[in-house]
């Protein structure tokens, strides 16, 4: 058992090595947490670095892609744009496309999202009563994709490879 071998090698170290491994562990633990208040600051954004729970943005992004956000105020919301917003009373933010901006004429912007692979705008997703989304239910905007979308594609490639050398295969990904 991980456990029983885990707590035998706890009680044959001295007190020294058990020090040194607990402020190892401290130290990995706070360098993870200053990196994550860094981007937060640099970024703007709440949370710098979100995952894609969905594909109500395929094929944009894919169920599991990690999006890079930055939110910085000075810069204005688009047609087109992809944010990730917030809605009041729900806990996991939403990244969805800006449809529609309306701006009154004191400046002040408010807008409509829609998910690319959905069939109507988000107003069914907004609390009851709510057309438009404020600045203030941006979490952050999406600027990067990281990571899941290249391993996707080297997977993808890799399987066509395969298919392609041992068979004839039309479109091995189907």
């Amino acid at each position: 058992m991980l456990s029983l071998d885990f707590l035998d090698d706890v009680r044959r170290m001295n007190k020294r090595q058990l020090y040194y491994q607990v402020l190892n562990f401290g130290m990995i633990v706070s360098s993870a947490l200053m990196i994550w208040k860094g981007l937060m600051v640099i970024t703007g954004s709440e949370s710098p670095i979100v995952v894609v729970l969905s594909g109500s943005m395929e094929p944009a992004f894919h169920r599991g892609d990690l999006l890079f956000l930055t939110n910085r105020v000075e810069d204005p919301i688009r047609v087109g744009e992809i944010v990730v917003f917030r809605i009041e009373g729900r806990e996991i933010p939403i990244v969805h496309r800006v449809l529609k901006i309306h701006e009154k004429q004191n400046g002040h912007i408010k807008f409509l999202t829609k998910g690319d692979n959905n069939a109507v705008d988000d107003r069914g997703l907004y609390k009851q009563g709510q057309h438009w989304l404020e600045k203030k239910d941006v979490v952050g905007r999406a600027r990067g994709l990281f990571i899941s979308d290249i391993i996707r594609r080297t997977d993808q490639w890799r399987t066509g490879l395969i298919c392609s050398l041992y068979w004839n295969c039309d479109n091995p990904h189907e």
